[in-house]
This record gives C-alpha cells, structure tokens and sequence, in this order.
C-alpha cells in the first residue's frame, strides 16, 4: 500500500512531460512518403472499399477490434460527486490506462457534456462505427440504469456499466468462495445490504443468479429499510422489499449470515458484527472509509471473513480484476453484448483461480510467504497474471455459447497462448522488487544528500517503506534544500561524515581500512582523512553492518565512485568476476542488458562469469533466465575474433552449465524473432524461449544498446545493478533521475537481504 500521496507528487505526476497519461502512437511505418502514401491518400482508398464491400472488414483494417470508448457524463464521479464532464477527464484517462496494462486494449475516453438521457444515448449510439465496445462509467442512478440498458438493446457491440456490474462480478467470486468457506448455502444465507443504488442492485441481482433468494435479503437506502409498506419504491427496489418489521440496521443484522455493504464509512460497529451468525461473512466496499473498518471487523468476530475494497487489507474487491479482462474476452470474439451467461463466467473463473496454487511474482508483489486460499484469500491480487488468460479466455467461451459471438474461435489453446503473451512474460518484475524491498525493509546509505533528487527520492522511499534512508552530507545544507523544497523527511537520520562528533566513527573506520589497504598505498593519517569523504564513509557503513547497502554515484563520474567502493567492500570471493547490468522495461517483458559498465574487452571466460551473474540475479527474483549472447554473426557464420570469443563462450556455457538456458553466438534481431529462428537455426534452445538476459561481446556494444534502447525505444532503464559484489553497493550513473534513484534503492535493498542470507 502506498503510505502517503502528496498533492504535489499527483499533480506532479499527471502534468510531467506530455500533459495527461496517455497517447497515440501509431502501429505501422511512417518514415517514408510511401508509407504515408500507403496509410493516407492515395493508398487508404483500398481498405475504405474493402470495408464498404463487406463491413466485416472493419476489424481487418483498422482498430475498431480492440478499441473501447470509456464514456461519462461527470455526474457520479469516484467519491467526488457530480464534478461535471471536464474535471472526470483524468479519471477517464486513467481507466483507459488499466484497460492498457491489464488487457492491452486500446481506450479513447470520451467525455459528454449531456445530462439528458436521451442526448447522452443519442451520442453513444453515433459513436459505433468507431469502437468495438462501451465502458459507460461514473453515470449517476437512476439514469445510469435506463442508458445501459437502452444501450444495449439499441447497440450491436458490447456495452457495460462498469460501475453496477464490476463490484458485483467480484464480489460474487469472492462470496461463492467465502459461503464454502463458512460452510454456508447461498440459497439460505440471510443477507443484510446497506445501499441500494446502481451498484448494490447490481451485486444483489448477481448474487439472485448464483442462487441467493429474494425472501433473505433486507436492504437499506438512504430512507431505511426498504419494506413492502413503503410507497416510495422503484421497481428494482420493490423486488427486494422485505416483510419482516425491521427497525434499524442493527435489527436486521441479527442472525444474519452475509453483509454487504455499499454505502457509506462507519455504519456498522462490534456489537452489530456480534450479533450476526456464526461463520458471518462481510463485504464493507464503501471507499475510501469501509462500513466497518477490517480490525474492528476482526477482534469482534475472530470467525468473520472479511472482504473490503482497499488494497491495505485481505480480500481486496477490485474492478480491476474484471473490466479489463471482461472487454478482452468479448472484443476477441466480437461479442455482440456482454450478457449474463459471460459476466457468470467471469465470476466462476475468478472464483476458481483464487483456488489454484499462487505463482512467486504475487507473492513477491504483496509481500507474502504464500498465499493460499482460506479466509483471508478469496478473491485473486490484481497484479496476478494468469487473470488475463483465464477470465477472458471464460468470459469468450461463454460468448460463443450463449451465441452472440460473431467471430468463432476453433484453437482454443492457441488462443490462452496468445493471451498469456499478450503483454509479456513477467510483466510485473518492477512492482515485485519494490514489494520485496517493502518485506525486507533495510537501512540504505544515501551518500549523495547534498542534492534534491537525491533527497525526493529518499522522501519517497520513505513514504512508501520501500527502505530505511540514511543521509550522508552537510546536515544544515541538507536542511536547506529540504526547506526550500517542501520536502518531508521527519525522523530520517542524517550524519555528517565531517563533523566533529562522527570523528570516533571516522577513525574506527578509518583502522579498518588501513588494515585492508595498508600494502596497498594507505597509511594510518590517509585512512582515517580519507573517511571524510562521503562515499569512503559510506561504504565502510555497509562494510561494518552500520547500514545494509549504499547508493551512490548521482554527482560523479562512474569510475571515480567505483574505487572506494573496491577498496572498501570488495568482490564477492565466490564470484570471478564484477559486471554491470541493465534491466530494460519493454513490451516484451524485462530484458537485461550485461555487461554495460564494467568489462571493456572481456574475454570467453569473462562471458561466462558474466552471463552466470546476470542469470543468479534473475533467479533471485524467481525468473527463469533465458541467454542470448549476441554477435554480429549467427551460429558460426563468421570465423572473426569476436565471433569465435562469443562461440567460445557459449561453448563453455554448454558444457559446465547445461542447466541454463542459454545459446549464441547470434544476432539480436534473429534471438528475438521466432519463427526465423525457428527456421533457419531450429537446433538452438532459444527457440520458444525468448532471451530475457542479453550478453554482448564488448563495453561498448553493450553501453551503447542500452542507451539507443532506452531513448527510441521507449523503454524505462532500471540499473546499473553491480554485479559480483561481497556486499550491497550500487553505482548510478551521474545525472540519474528521481524515479531511477528509487528503483535502484529497492534493488539495493533486496540485493541486500538475498547476500545476507547467503553469508549466513
């Protein structure tokens, strides 16, 4: 969970670079007068007519297949009200953004300045030919309730309210799987509801599909309990209306078995969750506040399972877990609307993946041992990746039985492959490291405190508990930059390695160096001096265990920081060799670029050491390495020295380690392309195994990919990570950014725990 969110760093956030979190980039060539040729005038006059000829063809030749409209009228927004359509547009940006990262969908969000229903209808109905589906969002009740449906009825694509029917896809997972939990019947359970507005009528219809019964539910609205002697009800109201005399919220609570709460922060105390049945189950969705807040919940009923829909707490009832997957499904079969047979069959798969065994990437992310299903692992975490294949691929099945399907898919199989590869394998290796860090909490040196990204960077590192920053610098210096920037860093240790009362320190420090170097051009008066640096400093905190790891390098050139850093901590005596390494973030999935730092001209052995380095490194995140080692050359097709060296290399790899998964020497656009690799070198054990770990034969080949690719790649760079260190230390490169900086402190911290773990 992220502590605390400044207004600053949000609007920071939202207004850094290009205004707003998303953009248009396009998918084919456009570098060439014929490229543009082929994709405007003369040349799209081609797809037009294909297109009028059979319509079908939309979905051959343009976007419309994978593109959906996220449409409000600002009148119902988050926990802000009626804002109004221009001040919904960042939140509309913003769930364009997970229909982007969870399910690659592409998203305009539109937002209608239309209060009328009829005016809001009329302009979504226009807008079909351009989008394969509807995400109406954040619309008010009751109105909210006749535009979908009028929608759906009216429209020839998939239209969803995300709002009514996202909570209750969800939560009816996590209620099938709490009721076998407690032991409990759906048919029979007796249900409480506080709230009856678009989304409480929604999870209640759901829960009556699952099997729940009109006769057990009493639901409240902002009047009280709805009852059959009321006169002021709708129709969907009066469906639920109860005839049992219900005086209060607290009366109804009385022996019931399930409370759903989609209302408002507070309403329900202890003696209310005392008086339900045993084995009770609750769901306080209300957000940001729940109904009932998770320890309450849990001292006054130890036999509670618990559901809310925050992110700090067990059981987290998240749209995310379905919207994005939901669309995908039904886009890739270009359902003509999402009916209840494909939102059941989310629910079911849902239900059933929260039962299967949790990979590694999850537990790391939420910095877990192992989560298992039981009462506090009912529902999936959102950042699980196996939700894409099996909700959508459920969620499309279902499409095409119920019949409204309008494209068939024969290999199902194929199709979970394509799912599962859609937005690359371990996508999510940022979060885990951070999540880790977050588990395993150290005590990082900030040795460049003099400076304001290096200070923003140790306030969000503090904020988010991803480390325990110590600050090397001027104490008044550092003050004043943190005055003159608003910056937060109450209770962060700050030492001045200068000062007179760190002199002590300094010269203790400065006796285990001359110890380790005194062959090697120390004497005692240069030792201790030389502990007035900051880096020397903090390197001999690391070495000592006053601090767990050092970060260091913002201010100074690579190798300059790189000295004290050898002559204090050292080479891991288990390890040949020391090498730097990227992590390149690409829609591929991470791939690490080794050596980029270190080894000018290394030699076969040192690709070895190398490539063995940067494998431990990815194992240590619970990610099997994948090596390429690249050349100019292809599997012997030139007889060069730098092409024999990689062979050799290889070769060696092949014969010591046949463990890994690793080949070369081979170009870096064959390494990457399958089908050709598969063709023309069918022998290699790169084929269906794309390389998440690069080798190149040289330093420069090495620096200069990584930069190319992190500038016209778009791609984010996380390093340098120092391989082959004895303990925690890491160099970055001058100038680096704020973001960068955090990255590599939670890099830092788990490289900490993993080596500590291993000198034990």
């Amino acid at each position: 969970m992220i502590k605390k969110v400044r207004k600053s760093d949000a609007l920071d956030y939202h207004s850094k670079g290009r205004p707003g979190k998303i953009e248009i980039v396009p998918t084919k060539e456009t570098k060439t007068q014929r490229d543009l040729a082929l994709a405007y005038s003369p040349g799209v006059a081609e797809p037009c007519m294909e297109i009028y000829r059979n319509p079908e063809n939309v979905y051959k030749y343009t976007t419309k297949g994978n593109l959906v409209a996220v449409i409000t009228n600002g009148t119902a927004v988050l926990g802000l009200g009626n804002i109004g359509p221009l001040a919904s547009k960042p939140v509309m940006e913003g769930k364009g953004l997970l229909f982007k990262i969870y399910a690659d969908i592409d998203v305009f969000d539109i937002e209608l300045d239309a209060n009328n229903v009829e005016d809001f209808i009329r302009t979504v109905k226009a807008l079909e030919p351009t989008f394969g589906g509807i995400n109406l969002e954040d619309i008010k009740a009751p109105e909210c309730f006749e535009i979908e449906e009028r929608l759906k009825k009216e429209m020839n694509i998939p239209v969803m309210h995300d709002d009514q029917h996202g909570t209750a896809i969800i939560s009816s997972a996590a209620l099938l799987n709490a009721l076998e939990i407690q032991e409990k019947d759906i048919k029979t359970a007796k249900f409480v509801v506080s709230g009856a507005g678009a989304s409480a009528m929604a999870c209640c219809k759901l829960y009556i599909k699952l099997g729940a019964k009109y006769e057990n539910f009493i639901m409240f609205d902002s009047k009280g309990a709805i009852t059959k002697d009321r006169k002021d009800l709708d129709a969907g109201k009066q469906k639920f209306a109860t005839a049992r005399k219900v005086k209060s919220l607290e009366d109804a609570m009385k022996g019931s078995d399930v409370f759903i709460g989609l209302s408002k922060g507070g309403v329900v105390n202890a003696k209310m969750l005392k008086g339900m049945a045993p084995k009770p189950i609750v769901f306080a969705l209300a957000n940001p506040d729940p109904e009932v807040d998770y320890e309450t919940a849990v001292k006054a009923r130890p036999d509670v399972i618990m559901a809310t829909g925050r992110s700090d707490y067990p059981n987290q009832v998240n749209n995310v877990l379905g919207f994005p997957y939901i669309f995908r499904g039904a886009l890739d079969v270009r359902a003509r609307t999402i009916n209840e047979d494909m939102k059941l069959a989310a629910v079911k798969a849902l239900a059933a993946l929260a039962k299967k065994g949790v990979p590694d990437i999850v537990n790391l992310a939420y910095q877990e041992k192992n989560l298992s299903y039981g009462p506090t692992y009912i529902i999936p975490k959102p950042m699980d990746p196996r939700l894409l294949s099996e909700v959508s691929l459920a969620v499309a099945k279902a499409a095409v039985k119920s019949k409204v399907a309008q494209r068939a898919i024969t290999d199902w199989k194929a199709y979970e492959e394509e799912l599962q590869s859609r937005l690359g394998n371990d996508d999510n290796i940022l979060k885990a490291i951070i999540n880790k860090a977050k588990q395993y909490k150290q005590r990082v040196v900030f040795a460049d405190a003099e400076n304001f990204k290096t200070l923003k960077a140790a306030q969000i590192v503090n904020d988010e508990g991803i480390a325990i920053p110590v600050l090397l610098g001027n104490v008044k210096k550092i003050k004043t930059i943190m005055k003159e920037n608003n910056l937060e860093l109450n209770g962060v240790e700050i030492i001045d390695p200068k000062s007179e009362e760190n002199e002590a320190k300094r010269n203790a420090y400065g006796e285990i160096l001359f110890k380790k170097r005194h062959r090697k051009g120390y004497n005692t008066y240069e030792a201790r001096k030389i502990m007035r640096e900051r880096n020397y400093f903090g390197c001999m905190m690391v070495e000592t265990g006053d601090a767990n790891a050092v970060i260091t390098g913002l201010t100074r050139k690579y190798t300059d920081t790189l000295r004290p850093v050898l002559e204090i901590i050292g080479v891991d005596k288990k390890v040949n060799k020391l090498a730097g390494m990227y992590v390149m973030l690409t829609k591929r999935g991470p791939i690490c670029f080794a050596d980029t730092t270190i080894n000018e001209f290394p030699t076969p052995q040192d690709l070895v050491d190398i490539t063995l380095l940067a494998s431990e490194n990815l194992k240590n995140l619970n990610i099997t390495p994948r090596v390429a080692l690249l050349s100019y050359s292809n599997f012997g097709s030139s007889n060069l020295s730098e092409a024999k060296k990689v062979r050799e290399a290889v070769a060696l790899l092949h014969e010591h380690h046949p463990d890994i998964i690793v080949d070369g020497e081979v170009q870096g656009s064959i390494a990457f392309d399958n089908d050709l690799l598969k063709e023309n070198y069918p022998f290699s054990s790169l084929v269906n195994n794309p390389p998440n770990i690069l080798i190149f034969p040289n330093l420069s080949a090495g620096n200069i990919a990584y930069h190319l690719m992190m500038e016209l790649g778009n791609s984010e760079a996380v390093g340098p990570i120092l391989l082959g260190m004895n303990k925690s230390v890491h160099v970055l490169q001058l100038g680096s950014s704020v973001r960068q900086i955090v990255n590599m402190v939670a890099i830092a911290a788990v490289d900490a725990y993993v080596k500590s773990k291993k000198n034990k």
